[in-house]
């Protein structure tokens, strides 16, 4: 496939097969946005993980220090509406949010959470829900009794991470507008909870490869070894 011009012109200020350290990546990721629009940043991790093995199958979610610079639309399926609404959830309801989602294919938002007493009547959406990710799960923080907390940390910037079956993790951790020392504490955070979430039964290399992106930019590695 033949690439434009500017993305030829961003893509030579990255130096082939070169990993940089990660305060150098992140300045470097900025400039090589070839984009007019506040494009997203993105990380991506290639770990030394065989997610056939259920204890590595590596998957939760974490609140970034300096969100992601995009505000997600919130359903809350609780009994707890007030609670919910206070929070600053964009949609609250019991079995009437769910009988809509089913009978209207709804999917006017981009995160569920609920009360663990509204999971049994979701499940009868979960082939609805599941292929589009949309399924609470409490790895996530997504099914809590807080349904205020939930909302909040939603709201916040809170990313759910989870390793596919080749072994690799992506997620974003801001804008191209954010500054570089931003990018780079969010970048730490997913990064420290990787390094402490690794499963005792990895033998070898387990950070294999880490880069970071724009939407529509060239790839920046990073240099592991000096994070």
């Amino acid at each position: 496939m033949k690439k434009g011009k500017k993305y030829v012109a961003v893509a030579a200020l990255v130096e082939k097969n070169k990993a940089y350290p990660i305060a150098e990546a992140c300045e470097l990721v900025k400039k090589t946005n070839p984009s007019k629009f506040d494009a997203s940043v993105d990380v991506s991790f290639r770990l030394g993980v065989d997610p056939k093995y259920a204890d590595q199958q590596i998957r939760g979610a974490l609140v970034l220090p300096n969100g992601t610079g995009k505000t997600k639309v919130v359903l809350a399926i609780t009994n707890k509406v007030e609670e919910a609404k206070a929070a600053g959830a964009d949609y609250v309801g019991g079995k009437e949010m769910i009988e809509k989602i089913q009978k209207e294919s709804w999917f006017g938002y981009d995160v569920i959470v609920a009360t663990p007493d509204m999971m049994g009547e979701l499940g009868k959406i979960g082939r609805l829900l599941g292929p589009k990710g949309l399924m609470p799960n409490p790895k996530t923080g997504t099914v809590a009794m807080d349904i205020a907390k939930a909302v909040s940390e939603v709201k916040a910037g809170k990313v759910e991470y989870r390793v596919d079956k080749e072994g690799n993790i992506n997620l974003s951790i801001g804008r191209v507008s954010f500054e570089p020392t931003k990018l780079q504490e969010n970048f730490k955070a997913i990064y420290d909870v990787l390094v402490k979430a690794k499963p005792s039964t990895v033998k070898g290399l387990y950070m294999k490869n880490v880069a970071l992106s724009t939407t529509m930019g060239p790839s920046v590695k990073v240099l592991v070894e000096k994070i």
